[in-house]
């Protein structure tokens, strides 16, 4: 998290990490959260509900390199925005989510998945200089004033207070609803930003190039239909087409397009190393196989189905209306199947249960019925965890079984060479040859099927576009 503001006295910018500091120039009397939250109603609001911000986002994601390169940009914007003297509180959320927001006093946000879009410092300027403008147009106050009419405080203090999964998601969807606009506010917000960029002189066609790169991933993320839309930058701010010509025209009061920086280079190198997808407590998604090096478990997943690695479980969904859930829990101590008995299943048919052995490991299954729904339920010990695999099929299909099966003779424990060989996946900043192509280094992406979709999209190269010999380009390795 970094803390970026101009000294008014010295003119000078400083920098403060609350576990580093590193000073970009030297000031007499450097600006603190806390000397600045003091007498600010608005940095106290904004204190208040930081803690519940970065816990629903997985806490913060420190490298000093891309802290550096954030402060540069905040930086530059803040000598050209309406209130010069603010201190921005920045904050790198360890999510894969694509998302940016700002609360009132100063506290900014932005996801390393929304980093790993992006494609040049000019773009992140264009994300920061929007929510900078929410910031300084008090938007965060008059958002406040209308919710707390509506007792939107009260149901968020209440789910803080719950410990279960259920609640944080809860807790996540609520603290993205405080940080919502209206339309005009988000509209005055990119007047405002796109002025800051280009009086800053970054590019300020970049907010409409981003803007369109957010509509090439929504598209792409379509394919995914378990994401929780409420948790991305999409749900808060949309891309209709009207919004990037709007986007567009207010760019061009600076000049045609090609005018202003976009600091390429300087952005690539900020990011580069930048992890990317699930985190090692998460667990990994490649290709059909789910794996976790820190529980030493994986399975695979039938041929056709798509898996999303949730907070509260891994899910997958196949063809003809066919879902697998799996997740874990404590081992109560009890023998499998009075687990199994114990109520957390709907409709069990306890005639169906069946002691398995899956790759060594204790396991039990059983059927379960529910509306239109047949269920295959498995669960496996392993130390003092049981996992649970639930299988669902409409009732009559034929593919419940052999859909089950996979999940069954695939789950197995990890040996320890696999876990430590396992390491999360990164973007990496390589440069073209003159022989690569789009097919060639997509071919070296891992971590999804669609290779050259994704490397596209990153890369934002669009359906047609090409590498040229030289090219810096994003990839996705471990």
């Amino acid at each position: 998290m970094l803390l970026v503001g101009l000294v008014v006295l010295s003119g000078c910018q400083s920098v403060i990490s609350e576990q580093d500091t590193v000073v970009l120039a030297p000031s007499q009397n450097p600006q603190t959260v806390e000397r600045l939250a003091r007498n600010d109603p608005r940095a106290q609001l904004g204190a208040r509900e930081h803690p519940r911000i970065v816990a629903s986002y997985g806490g913060e994601y420190r490298d000093q390199r891309t802290e550096l390169l954030l402060a540069r940009i905040v930086g530059k914007l803040t000598e050209v925005s309406e209130n010069p003297s603010q201190t921005y509180r920045i904050t790198v959320l360890n999510s894969p989510a694509i998302n940016a927001f700002a609360l009132p006093g100063g506290y900014l946000y932005i996801t390393r998945g929304l980093l790993a879009l992006a494609n040049d410092a000019a773009e992140v300027a264009a994300v920061l200089s929007h929510e900078m403008a929410h910031v300084t147009a008090n938007h965060g106050i008059e958002r406040q004033q209308r919710e707390e009419a509506e007792a939107i405080a009260g149901r968020v203090v209440s789910e803080v207070l719950s410990g279960d999964i259920a609640g944080r998601q809860a807790l996540a969807r609520g603290q993205l609803r405080l940080a919502a606009f209206s339309r005009n506010q988000e509209l005055q917000a990119d007047v405002i930003g796109i002025r800051m960029l280009g009086e800053a002189g970054y590019d300020p066609y970049a907010a409409a190039r981003f803007l369109e790169s957010m509509a090439s991933y929504s598209r792409f993320r379509s394919a995914e239909p378990n994401d929780d839309p409420q948790m991305d930058f999409l749900a808060s701010h949309p891309t209709a087409p009207q919004r990037i010509e709007l986007a567009r025209r207010h760019a061009r009061a600076f000049g045609p397009e090609g005018v202003g920086t976009a600091d390429r280079d300087l952005f690539l190198d900020g990011i580069s190393g930048l992890l990317f997808g699930d985190s090692p407590e998460e667990g990994y998604v490649r290709g059909r196989s789910f794996l976790h090096p820190n529980l030493r478990i994986r399975f695979d997943v039938p041929q056709g189905f798509e898996i999303d690695n949730t907070a509260e479980a891994v899910l997958a969904t196949g063809p003809n209306d066919l879902a697998i859930r799996f997740d874990g829990v404590d081992d109560p101590g009890t023998p499998l199947a009075e687990y199994m008995r114990s109520g957390w299943v709907t409709g069990l048919d306890e005639a169906s249960l069946r002691p398995l052995t899956i790759n060594g490991l204790e396991a039990l299954s059983a059927r379960a019925a529910a509306d239109r729904w047949s269920f295959d339920v498995t669960i496996v010990k392993v130390d003092d965890q049981i996992y649970r695999f639930l299988t669902a099929a409409p009732r009559g299909s034929r593919e419940l079984d052999s859909a089950a099966d996979v999940l069954k003779t695939t789950f197995r424990r990890m040996t320890a060479g696999e876990a430590v060989a396992l390491q999360p996946l990164r973007l990496r900043v390589v440069t073209a040859g003159a022989s690569d192509t789009v097919a060639s280094l997509s071919a070296r992406m891992e971590g999804d099927e669609r290779r050259e979709e994704l490397f596209r999209l990153i890369n934002a190269l669009g359906p047609t576009g090409q590498v040229a010999s030289g090219m810096r380009v994003k990839l996705i390795t471990q």
